[in-house]
């Protein structure tokens, strides 16, 4: 997304965060004491009210779990159109907001994982992919498969995939298990949509992601690797889905650990 909320959090508490201490200290130098039945300024009462509020949520959302909203179908059938997500946010280090700067190490993604990210062509965007080569990997597309280090990587046909709501449009392609590394989750593949074919080797500090819905997705195999000071964190569960063209609240889907 364009507008930068982490900038506009940190922002609004370092203005409610002065503007209230700034009366404090007024208080203290002028010698008054604040009583019970003391009537603070309107504009200091907004401050008071509303600095610890905007001060826990920034907390929270930079270095606990962010909250996303799934909009494009690149991720199906894992993930839906309208499926609200929580990304784990110290999972591969804890990053300063805003700067995005890493001030403790704390793991590294693995194969399969589902993460967020910066799009590398614009770092405003955030994209949410799965990890499918590793640093010095040499991953291959082609014929619809995926070979990494040489090796393809297992599916199982499943049947056809049949959509609903506003993924409705990939009724008729075929779904498969994929084994990926530890992770085994299902993919899209529509069998009459072109095939692109690509050979990357991941270079050090460098990720290769790739969308499940496989023909419907801008991934790596297009503009290439993500380099990690992008990461955001690792998506690890669904807490809301909504879908007017379907049936509004995907009770099914609330609650689903994301693998």
């Amino acid at each position: 997304m364009d507008f930068d909320f982490s900038f506009f959090l940190l922002a609004a508490s370092v203005v409610t965060g002065a503007i209230w201490g700034g009366y404090l200290l007024f208080l203290k130098y002028t010698g008054q004491e604040v009583t019970p039945d003391h009537q603070e300024p309107i504009l200091i009462e907004y401050a008071h009210s509303f600095f610890p509020i905007v001060l826990i949520v920034l907390i929270l959302r930079s270095f606990l779990a962010e909250p996303f909203r799934i909009p494009s179908g690149s991720m199906m059938p894992t993930l839906l159109i309208g499926d609200f997500i929580l990304v784990n946010k110290y999972a591969y280090g804890v990053r300063l907001p805003v700067l995005n700067t890493k001030i403790i190490e704390n793991g590294e993604p693995e194969r399969g994982d589902i993460v967020v990210f910066r799009y590398p062509k614009n770092p405003h965007i955030d994209y949410i992919k799965r990890v499918v080569g590793l640093p010095g990997d040499r991953v291959a597309y082609y014929n619809k498969q995926v070979y990494i280090n040489g090796k393809r990587i297992k599916h199982i046909p499943l049947g056809q995939y049949q959509g609903v709501g506003e993924g409705k449009n990939m009724t008729g392609a075929g779904m498969f298990l994929e084994e990926l590394g530890a992770a085994e989750h299902n993919i899209l593949i529509h069998k009459n949509a072109p095939s692109i074919e690509s050979v990357h080797v991941i270079p050090e500090g460098h990720y290769f992601v790739m969308g499940d819905n496989r023909d419907n997705s801008n991934d790596s195999r297009y503009w290439g690797t993500v380099p990690e000071e992008n990461l955001v964190g690792k998506a690890f569960f669904i807490w809301m889905s909504w879908d007017w063209e379907h049936k509004g609240i995907g009770f099914d889907r609330i609650g689903t650990v994301l693998q």
